[in-house]
């Protein structure tokens, strides 16, 4: 939940940074995902394979308190350059979190206990998201109409400076506190593509395992991203689009988008375990694909509403609706990746998956939609047609890859029953 809240608190202050730093959307996007996106995937894999082999509450703690610095640092750029810099870092300490903890959940629970606590994990960013608009949109509220705040021993800041300061504090007591989590042994389940050698395998021998399962880790390492470019250029742009298409204030527009971004998210990756356990109860063997293909189908209307409502609350319905449907599949997606790799492949797995879901959701997401904006769309208030002509594209591309995976995922999941 930290490291999104962290994270995301940029999107809600796109206004006044483009007010003070005179940047465009699309400079503004690169904010958003592609500074934090490089240093975020030059650093997953190698960090997926320090957790397998190092301790992984330490590898987390560093990561805390290196981004905790990094987004308090944000408050002090007073250029493009330096908050771009600035975002970098914080995509650096971020690096370390997920291939870690997944590694630990995966040791903490059997796999048929799995994917409960991994939704749980994977409510975080979504908590964070709407945490970070509901705070950020606080604090802005009570700085309105100051030019600027000073801030003792520092100087004085702008209000949107002040606010990256006071979100990045927090992490530095949770760094500590992290240090009291305990380090489980790690379990290994046998695996028929996998030699029980015991040794530590190499990227070779992990590429070998995915290109055997080709399909299947297309559908949770390509189509699964692909649906974050809509979460993302959600969570980016709707702020803005709330502010630009319905004249809300900044801090109402925090406000409304963080309590849909609380309730949508969080609901999504609650849900998608029980209607998965549902459906396999009644024999649907292939629930984790299938139900990220049904949500792909459903996310193309609600991004229709979006595009042509001009009453806020469809629009905000469509959102609702919109996270809900990509949110759905996320904990059953995690839970199958981890079930489908060896142990002591998981990391370097993990952080693949980081790579992808952030690198193509949070890297590409919100610049397609500013390039859609600035150079097709070409009307700033319109941010709602961009957002449905992006996300309706790699939907389809997505439920093509998962219709794809659903007859070898069935037989792979009968293979690892028997070895079990």
């Amino acid at each position: 939940m930290l490291s999104f809240i962290d994270r995301q608190i940029v999107n809600l202050l796109v206004e006044p940074i483009q007010a003070d730093l005179a940047i465009s959307d699309t400079q503004v996007s690169l904010l958003q995902g592609f500074a934090f996106i490089l240093t975020y995937i030059l650093f997953s894999i190698p960090l997926g394979r320090l957790a397998d082999t190092h301790s992984r509450k330490w590898i987390v703690a560093g990561g805390v308190l290196f981004w905790s610095l990094a987004t308090a640092a944000c408050g002090f750029a007073n250029s493009f350059r330096q908050l771009f810099i600035a975002r970098a870092a914080v995509g650096t300490g971020e690096a370390a979190l997920t291939p870690a903890a997944w590694s630990l959940m995966a040791d903490y629970f059997p796999p048929e206990r799995r994917s409960f606590p991994i939704s749980i994990f994977l409510m975080g960013p979504y908590l964070g998201a709407g945490l970070s608009m509901i705070m950020g949109g606080a604090l802005m509220g009570m700085m309105e109409g100051m030019d600027t705040v000073a801030v003792p021993l520092l100087g004085e800041f702008r209000p949107w400076q002040v606010t990256f300061i006071l979100v990045g504090m927090p992490g530095l007591l949770v760094a500590l506190l992290f240090l009291r989590v305990a380090e489980p042994q790690r379990r290994q389940l046998p695996d028929p593509a996998v030699p029980t050698d015991g040794k530590r395998p190499g990227l070779r021998e992990v590429f070998a395992v995915m290109r055997s399962r080709s399909e299947i880790y297309l559908a949770l390492l390509v189509a699964i991203p692909l649906l974050m470019i809509v979460l993302y250029g959600l969570q980016a742009w709707v702020p803005s689009y709330l502010v630009r298409g319905f004249d809300m204030s900044v801090q109402d527009a925090g406000f409304t988008y963080g309590l849909v971004a609380l309730f949508s998210g969080s609901a999504g990756v609650l849900l998608g375990p029980v209607v998965g356990r549902w459906l396999g109860r009644r024999g649907v063997s292939d629930y984790p694909l299938r139900l990220a293909l049904w949500a792909g189908l459903g996310i193309c209307p609600a991004l229709l509403v979006l595009a042509t409502s001009g009453q806020v609350s469809l629009v905000l319905l469509a959102v609702v609706t919109a996270s809900v449907l990509v949110t759905l599949p996320l904990a059953l997606a995690a839970s199958t990746l981890q079930t489908i790799t060896p142990a002591n492949m998981r990391g370097v797995v993990a952080g693949l998956y980081v790579v992808m879901t952030s690198g193509v959701g949070m890297g590409l997401g919100p610049t397609l939609i500013a390039l859609t904006t600035d150079y097709i769309v070409r009307d700033r208030e319109q941010l709602g047609a961009s957002l449905a002509v992006v996300g309706i594209a790699v939907s389809v591309v997505a439920v093509i890859l998962f219709a794809r995976a659903l007859a070898p995922y069935r037989q792979l999941a009968q293979s690892l029953e028997r070895a079990a």
